[in-house]
């Protein structure tokens, strides 16, 4: 097991900081209405009609399907994986099968990559290094592991505690990252998640074995993205 937390250094911090925008939810967003906001940002900003941009969210139940699922990543069948009302989507990112539920909290950055990262690996850190850092704000050590992108508990074995997949169309991002906070994680046993049949998933309250207010930390996620990316935020 490597522990690459220090594999790839972030870029310098920018001699500027950037004005950014970000949208805090307090209810769960439908994955589709989510997936909406994010092409119309996708837009604007491309217009530059909107700052680079931020939503910091919950989804009802819903399994997505990555660029890179196989069958045997899910099992094939819909209507045995949603046979607890849970919705199903193919998307466009990166990677491959993941859940998404109350209780998760889901970071989606409508960004100018070439503002903070020299390429999608660079940005890959940068969101992986806003988890980390989080995560300690809760005592808990999350570390990278190589060519497994996204967030780990290395103790007492690998876990995956956030999950990432990004996309990147005309120098814009799109998607982002999952961070397991406080919720039912046996739907993750239908799937391979990530595509990974060794994958075992956990959450900030399983490591804890506490509740965590979900609000504290979508409020923490926004304030730690932000010293990350060098972003001073606008509410919008």
């Amino acid at each position: 097991m490597i522990d690459a937390n220090t594999l790839m250094p972030p870029r310098a911090n920018p001699v500027h900081i950037h004005a950014g925008a970000v949208r805090v939810f307090p209810e769960p967003v439908p994955y589709l209405l989510a997936w909406e906001m994010q092409c119309r940002l996708h837009e604007e900003r491309l217009l530059d009609l909107q700052p680079d941009t931020v939503l910091i969210l919950e989804h009802p139940p819903v399994y997505t399907l990555g660029r890179r699922t196989r069958l045997s990543h899910w099992g094939g069948s819909e209507s045995a994986l949603c046979v607890d009302g849970a919705e199903m989507h193919q998307v466009n990112r990166g990677g491959s099968v993941t859940f998404h539920g109350p209780g998760q909290i889901v970071l989606y950055p409508i960004l100018e990559l070439n503002r903070y990262a020299s390429g999608p690996r660079q940005l890959v850190w940068l969101l992986e290094e806003v988890i980390i850092r989080l995560l300690n704000r809760w005592n808990i050590s999350g570390s990278r592991i190589v060519g497994k992108p996204g967030v780990w508990i290395i103790a007492p074995e690998p876990q995956k505690i956030a999950f990432l997949g990004v996309r990147i169309e005309r120098g814009i991002t799109l998607h982002g990252v999952a961070l397991n906070v406080d919720l039912d994680l046996s739907p993750f046993r239908r799937i391979r998640p990530c595509g990974l049949a060794d994958c075992q998933v956990t959450s900030m309250a399983a490591v804890r074995q506490t509740t965590v207010s979900v609000d504290a930390v979508k409020q923490e996620l926004a304030r730690t993205f932000g010293t990350v990316f060098g972003l001073s935020w606008s509410t919008a």
